[in-house]
């Protein structure tokens, strides 16, 4: 899973021991050689979905991390881009990746940003949100927005019951929960608590319009459906 320039399974015991914050932190070094940076064919597939929709003014990733997500808004966007984080180590690291881009450390269920964006994105990010706190998250992105601004996430449809991928999700999900019923500070990264149709229902009740973007580019699962969709949620 990880190229040899990435974190030992000691060093990533570390960070699974501790609040993701400073997880992140310890992480952000070599994190760009792990699997959980957003595989470039989502980037790619995104970009194209929302290249029609453009141009745009200023440019907002939400959790950017390395900022892997600025590089899609750089050329889709006119003016400024933005990445607002909470980990100092991961700022650290995209502001070297990309300079010129403005960086923000804050906590994403409180944005201090007001009418400031025109398209928002985000890559990877909601597994890190229990559902009682997505509605303060999505709240924070609509304030963000100007009228009439775009906020976009890929999201992948749920496994079937039947397959091993589901259920591995399952018992990781089991894992953190036992993880964090025995152990402080927690680490919320959950598989199974952001399926489309829930995120779906807090962005309505966030105060936006919803529509979703098959990204076929990403493949099909057996029944023909898209593996992966584009959510585009609207300030109206």
């Amino acid at each position: 899973m990880f190229s040899p320039h990435g974190p030992s399974l000691r060093e990533l015991a570390i960070q699974a021991l501790s609040s993701v914050e400073h997880g992140y932190d310890l992480l952000a070094p070599k994190f760009e050689h792990t699997p959980f940076r957003t595989p470039g064919a989502i980037l790619d597939a995104t970009a194209g979905a929302l290249r029609p929709l453009g141009p745009f003014e200023r440019g907002l990733d939400v959790c950017c991390g390395t900022g892997a997500g600025i590089g899609v808004l750089r050329p889709l966007c006119r003016g400024p881009v933005t990445g607002v984080d909470f980990s100092s180590g991961m700022l650290a690291q995209a502001r070297r990746a990309h300079p010129g881009a403005t960086w923000v450390r804050a906590d994403v269920r409180a944005l201090p940003f007001d009418a400031a964006f025109d398209l928002a994105v985000s890559f990877g990010a909601l597994g890190h949100f229990l559902p009682a706190e997505r509605p303060a998250l999505f709240a924070g992105v609509h304030r963000a927005l100007r009228p009439g601004g775009l906020f976009a996430f890929p999201i992948g449809a749920p496994p079937p019951v039947n397959t091993a991928r589901y259920w591995a999700l399952q018992g990781f999900d089991l894992a953190m929960r036992v993880r964090n019923a025995v152990w402080r500070p927690p680490f919320v990264m959950y598989y199974g608590t952001s399926w489309p149709q829930a995120v779906r229902d807090d962005l309505v009740a966030a105060g936006f319009s919803v529509t979703a973007v098959p990204l076929t580019a990403l493949g099909r699962r057996e029944d023909g459906s898209p593996r992966c969709r584009l959510l585009l949620a609207r300030r109206t």
